[in-house]
């Protein structure tokens, strides 16, 4: 390489350093408020989320679906939610505006039986658009295919699976009423993410299927948006294996910030969105690399973690 390309791939090497390992310090401090946010938040989240008449959200016990049935509860009390996860979201009470139907989206037939009742659940709604929400998903770092094989299935059973079949499966009744379908994604579907392969290919996956899923969607009164969050302030790592304090804070946002940005996404009319201006520029660097190098970086970085030894 020259001396440009050198440097490129150096500066490279030190932004996917801080978005993997970062050092937090203990005296950090984190403000949420208007002087803190970098980025503009849509004037009316309300505007966008009274469009719709119901929304589904796959995974809302937690993270970021917790966040977004938290958000749509403040700004929309009368929108109609039904939510697919193996256990309730805290608060989730039963009422005409609320309903949850336990499933485990890695098992084979489970998203078939909940679509079923998402669909009889609908046709007790109030007509209207529907917004649809694949946020459901989990990471596991480690080499292939720890922690064991069993794992990486079901990842790919709930990460990809689970959302082109329940997609599929409700996608004539948002023909039908009109409505959006959300993706949630990642930054790391961009690169070949080494000691994470299978939660990367997977998250690439579901970007590269809703991009295209929206072109086909032209003109059936149906919008596709994939969503590419960066670190975010969830559970998610601890999940996947990785310790605490692993995730830069000057590149992680809050599950509340990611929600308010995607719904301005969602009301623009975008097909994809990449959280946070660094996220951006981290993703655009790392898709323009060539892919065996990209792979190589994200294994130098990742591959200098000590893997938690949890029960995942």
């Amino acid at each position: 390489m020259n001396a440009g390309n050198d440097h490129f791939v150096v500066v490279l090497a030190v932004h996917v350093s801080a978005f993997v390992l970062g050092f937090q310090s203990p005296a950090r401090r984190r403000t949420v408020g208007k002087a803190s946010l970098c980025f503009n938040v849509p004037t009316s989240l309300s505007e966008v989320l009274q469009s719709f008449s119901s929304a589904v959200i796959t995974g809302g016990s937690s993270g970021l679906g917790q966040a977004f049935i938290g958000h749509a509860r403040k700004v929309h009390p009368g929108l109609r939610i039904c939510n697919l996860s193996r256990r309730s979201p805290e608060n989730f009470s039963a009422s005409s505006e609320l309903k949850h139907i336990a499933c485990d989206l890695s098992r084979m037939g489970e998203v078939e039986h909940a679509a079923s009742q998402v669909i009889a659940w609908l046709e007790g709604t109030p007509r209207g658009r529907v917004l649809l929400i694949n946020n459901s998903g989990f990471g596991a770092y480690g080499r292939f295919p720890e922690p064991n094989l069993t794992r990486q299935l079901e990842m790919i059973d709930v990460n990809v699976r689970a959302v082109v079949e329940l997609t599929g499966r409700l996608l004539p009744v948002l023909k039908q009423r009109g409505g959006a379908i959300v993706t949630i994604a990642s930054t790391a579907a961009f690169q070949p993410t080494a000691y994470a392969a299978t939660y990367g290919a997977s998250k690439a996956f579901v970007l590269h299927w809703s991009l295209a899923l929206n072109e086909e969607l032209r003109g059936t009164g149906v919008r596709a948006l994939a969503v590419c969050p960066g670190p975010t302030e969830t559970a998610f790592f601890r999940a996947a294996g990785l310790r605490d304090g692993a995730v830069s804070p000057a590149l992680s946002m809050t599950a509340d910030e990611v929600v308010a940005l995607t719904m301005d996404a969602l009301g623009r009319g975008r097909s994809q969105l990449v959280t946070g201006w660094k996220n951006r520029a981290y993703t655009f660097a790392a898709s323009k690399l060539p892919k065996p190098l990209a792979a190589r970086l994200a294994a130098m970085v990742l591959g200098r973690y000590r893997r938690d030894r949890v029960a995942l």
